[in-house]
């Protein structure tokens, strides 16, 4: 690692309660073990909520009279809010204490869901989309650099499992919840479900979070707070019309966000680069100057294109070309989304004995195995066992390598740069799973376009294009295997001046 990432900065208001050494006392322990599993119950909470959205889109539009592009726009805002917001969690987290960060981003999220909850028509509920993204986007990036801060080095993997449970298994039965509910009732009581769980959760942590985090008084350089949100911002918005298009052609607002996006972004890294020489950056670049860091956000690119590709498209063909319903299709993408939590804890473990690679060259390998067999096997005389078995087997490769990326991302950084390492993985997650979507979302609905227009049948011509959109996310996820044997093992005690690999 180079002499300027082993600079840090003095912190010059760390709580009087934190422990340098977790396991120095029994009542530290249970203290910092009370505080991490809040913040994994309530990021489960936030994060579950991110996904339910997408499969009560039709009744959305049904009982509020809208048309589907401006439904879209329920889930477009939230990600776009999410992108604005989680650049800047890395100042938030340097610069103030984890009970108030943690209170203001549930409080947020709570008062968003009971708006939607309440919500009498369209532009409400959209607002109330804004605030609980708002409060999601600062609770994860918080959870992770929490669980850095206070988890000693030996039992750090057991509890990334965890997180990875908050990061795959959430998005994995949100549409299974989904189901369920608007089965029974309208799309209103999928907020009416989330509320007293949010608020219980809310409670809990007034009763029992603490101040755990180190501070420092970090500057705030609005210049980089406007060009992260025109940057992330753009990018996600662009994104996002490519994916909502499904190949009805580019409107020119579409192509503008993605360049304004680009610039914006470009000029973004730029000051960053300039401010992290006097450690005012809003994101510490530094952090890729770590080898393993910087890998394992190219994995976490690709790793979260292939989950949001499989959790967009395989709904899509179980509905439109084998014919299931909305609940049906949910029922089949729930055991994956348990096996990934069932194996969470005990990846953790296997991580903490014998580091990332043994995990994540097996796991990657499944992976791309899986999206391989999907792009050669889909059609309209698919059985569903087929699929079932596809999710399983994709779900497993999954849990063993998001638990791994995790530890040994944040792991290869020292202390000072934990926050900004955590806001840089939280920031990638939601343009990778953007760019899923519009790179697979858009290669379906073109090939499926060209099939109709040669005389295929409808369902065949969305297998067809499915097919080809899980040929290019098998051809991305076979970079994952070469990606996993330059992941090493993170370092023992992540402290300024010690080498990072």
């Amino acid at each position: 690692m180079s002499d300027d990432l082993a600079t840090t900065p003095t912190p010059s208001a760390a709580p009087a309660e934190a422990a340098t050494n977790p396991a120095d006392d029994a009542a530290t322990v249970r203290r910092n073990s009370v505080v991490i599993w809040v913040l994994i119950v309530s990021a489960f909470v936030v994060i579950l909520n991110e996904t339910i959205m997408g499969v009560a889109l039709p009744h959305l539009m049904t009982d509020l009279g809208i048309t589907a592009v401006a439904a879209q726009w329920l889930t477009t805002a939230f990600l776009l809010t999410m992108s604005i917001v989680i650049p800047v969690t890395g100042f938030l987290l340097q610069r103030y204490r984890t009970r108030p960060v943690f209170l203001s981003a549930m409080a947020l999220f709570t008062a968003g869901t009971l708006i939607a909850a309440l919500a009498p028509g369209f532009e409400v509920l959209l607002l109330a989309r804004v605030v609980q993204a708002g409060g999601t986007a600062i609770m994860l990036p918080l959870l992770m650099t929490t669980v850095m801060q206070l988890e000693p080095p030996a039992t750090r993997g057991r509890r990334m499992g965890s997180i990875s449970v908050v990061i795959a298994v959430a998005p994995a039965i949100g549409p299974t919840i989904s189901g369920l509910i608007l089965s029974a009732f309208s799309w209103r009581f999928m907020f009416v479900f989330v509320l007293p769980i949010a608020a219980a959760v809310l409670v809990l942590g007034w009763r029992l979070m603490r101040d755990v985090s180190e501070t420092r008084e970090a500057p705030i350089d609005g210049l980089s707070v406007v060009l992260s949100a025109l940057g992330f911002g753009g990018i996600v918005l662009g994104l996002s019309q490519i994916g909502e298009a499904r190949g009805d052609g580019l409107p020119l607002s579409t192509v503008l966000a993605v360049a304004v996006g680009a610039v914006a972004l470009a000029l973004f890294v730029w000051r960053q680069l300039v401010l992290q020489r006097i450690d005012d950056a809003l994101l510490d670049l530094r952090t890729f100057r770590a080898r393993t860091f910087s890998v394992s956000i190219a994995m976490f690119v690709v790793m979260m294109m292939s989950l949001f590709g499989m959790i967009i498209l395989l709904p899509i063909f179980m509905q439109e070309v084998l014919g299931l319903s909305v609940l049906q299709s949910g029922l089949l993408l729930l055991p994956g989304g348990l096996l990934m939590g069932l194996c969470a804890r005990p990846v953790g473990r296997a991580v903490d004995r014998f580091g990332p690679r043994p995990l994540l060259i097996p796991g990657s390998a499944i992976v791309a195995a899986t999206l391989w067999t999907l792009s050669a096997i889909l059609d309209p005389g698919t059985p569903w066992w087929a699929l079932l078995a596809c999710h399983v087997a994709m779900s497993a490769g999954l849990a063993l390598m998001f638990t791994p990326l995790f530890a040994a991302s944040l792991g290869a950084l020292p202390r000072h740069l934990y926050s900004h390492g955590s806001a840089t993985v939280s920031t990638v997650q939601q343009v990778a799973a953007a760019a899923g979507t519009a790179l697979f979302v858009s290669t379906m609905a073109a090939v499926a376009a060209g099939e109709v227009a040669t005389g295929a049948a409808e369902a065949e011509a969305i297998a067809a294009g499915i097919r080809a959109a899980y040929l290019i996310s098998a051809s991305l996820a076979t970079t994952l295997v070469i990606g996993a044997f330059f992941i090493e093992r993170p370092i023992d005690s992540p402290e300024p001046g010690h080498a990072a690999h």
